[in-house]
């Protein structure tokens, strides 16, 4: 359980998480390695087996595991400040910073008391500020810490100096700082600057996610103004004037609020066909707005076959709505970067299929189960006597199908989606299930005066 639990979270992770968290471990792990390898390999042979020098050299490795330690607790952090989300508290760097300078002290103790040659003293020092530079590189600009690298290497050569390190070991000693420092630099910063690019880019995905939806918005709002503003006006005026004619008792105040209900009844059904052709899906419409959602959002999308242009009116719409909420389940599920959409047709049938990547195996973004959606699409495609397929294909790929036989057709027509249903136009581009729902009651108020208004008569 523990083990399918871990692996159900690992999956529910963005690629983008992933990845970030492949750096910081590997970034991380560094060091241990560097000092399992470097600090542990001069007791062999280079360190010599008597009781002073192995206790300093012991010494040395715990100090150099007490770094490692605290360069994977420093490390998380220290990418946040990287990529400018928090700011590392400099005081968490004091106790490497001492570790390091009781390092260099253990060394010098070491080559004090002859306990340790030049093959096994170069292994140690370029092990000495690994763990304190992998946490550093990434708190400082370059320039600075080139600085105190060559301040770090200056105080290991005057120190060995002073214990009588002579010639080549003592040029050994700061290449071998130098070296290492280098080291960490050209591999942790790449990484870090490759992860802040990769964030920047996620960043602009999503902003370009929201202003697809927001230019979904203004242009519904301009449609809205646009039936409304002009009868609204011209109704209030003449309600005006209704009211005055009724004050002075003239009969023309009857005409004015027969004129006053014509032009109401007319803004109505003109808000009544903005709604509907908002809210009724045209396939080949459908297939070219989830082609410009998904692309705003960073994800690739390509349509093969047939636009269904040929298919009875009641398919069309039918698999518009279809292409609409798959879109939705695009953006809304998993971790997409690609999706297909394929429409083929025979004598027989039409099949509708679209595939895309970065879904859980064990999502629930298809079945029905975790929204109306899907159980809205199957009641449209069922009234066409169609079906509709919806799950995991294996590979991290979702595939929903949907078939709808094309004999007698043109005499059906798919039902109305119910509230929260399927979702319209803005829900594609990223309004929540309520948008739907608000968009169905809509429609409703506006038919529920006129259906009064026939009863009356």
């Amino acid at each position: 359980m523990l083990v399918r639990g871990w692996r159900r979270g690992w999956q529910q992770r963005s690629r983008l998480e992933r990845i970030d968290l492949y750096s910081r471990v590997t970034v991380s792990t560094m060091p241990w390695f560097f000092t399992l390898a470097w600090q542990v390999a001069p007791f062999k042979s280079d360190i010599r087996h008597e009781p002073l020098p192995l206790f300093l050299g012991l010494a040395l490795l715990v100090v150099s595991l007490v770094q490692c330690l605290l360069n994977s607790l420093n490390i998380r952090p220290a990418y946040r400040h990287y990529l400018g989300t928090s700011v590392f508290p400099r005081r968490r760097q004091l106790p490497p910073l001492v570790l390091i300078l009781v390092s260099l002290g253990l060394l010098v103790a070491l080559v004090g008391v002859d306990g340790v040659n030049g093959s096994g003293l170069f292994l140690m020092v370029i092990n000495m500020p690994t763990a304190f530079a992998t946490t550093q590189t990434l708190l400082v600009p370059v320039r600075t810490f080139l600085l105190q690298a060559l301040a770090l290497a200056a105080l290991g050569v005057g120190s060995l100096a002073a214990v009588g390190v002579r010639g080549g070991p003592l040029g050994g000693v700061a290449s071998a700082v130098l070296l290492s420092c280098l080291i960490i630099l050209v591999s942790v910063r790449p990484s870090a600057w490759s992860l802040a690019v990769m964030w920047q880019a996620e960043e602009a995905r999503d902003l370009q996610a929201r202003l697809a939806v927001a230019e979904e918005r203004l242009r519904f709002g301009r449609d809205l103004h646009d039936v409304l503003g002009r009868n609204l006006a011209v109704i209030a005026l003449k309600s005006e004037l209704a009211a005055e004619l009724a004050q002075r008792g003239r009969p023309e105040a009857v005409d004015q609020m027969v004129e006053v209900q014509r032009i109401a009844r007319t803004s109505q059904q003109e808000v009544r066909e903005v709604v509907r052709g908002y809210r009724e899906a045209d396939l080949s419409t459908e297939l070219a707005g989830a082609r410009g959602v998904l692309s705003a959002a960073g994800i690739e999308c390509e349509v093969r076959g047939t636009t269904g242009g040929e298919l009875p009116a009641p398919v069309q719409a039918a698999l518009g709505w279809v292409v609409r909420e798959a879109a939705t389940n695009v953006l809304r599920h998993g971790d997409p970067r690609r999706c297909t959409i394929r429409i083929g047709s025979s004598a027989d049938e039409v099949v509708l299929q679209v595939e895309n990547d970065g879904a859980a195996d064990d999502s629930g973004a298809g079945t029905g189960t975790g929204g109306s959606g899907l159980a809205g699409l199957r009641e449209r495609l069922r009234a066409l006597e169609g079906s509709l397929d919806a799950g995991p294909a294996g590979n991290g790929l979702f595939r929903l199908t949907a078939t709808i036989p094309l004999s007698g057709t043109e005499n059906r027509t798919p039902s109305r989606a119910k509230p929260g249903a399927a979702g319209a136009v803005a829900g594609v581009v990223g309004a929540g299930p309520g948008a739907a729902g608000t968009g169905t009651a809509t429609e409703t108020e506006l038919a529920a005066p006129t259906a009064l208004q026939e009863g009356r008569r």
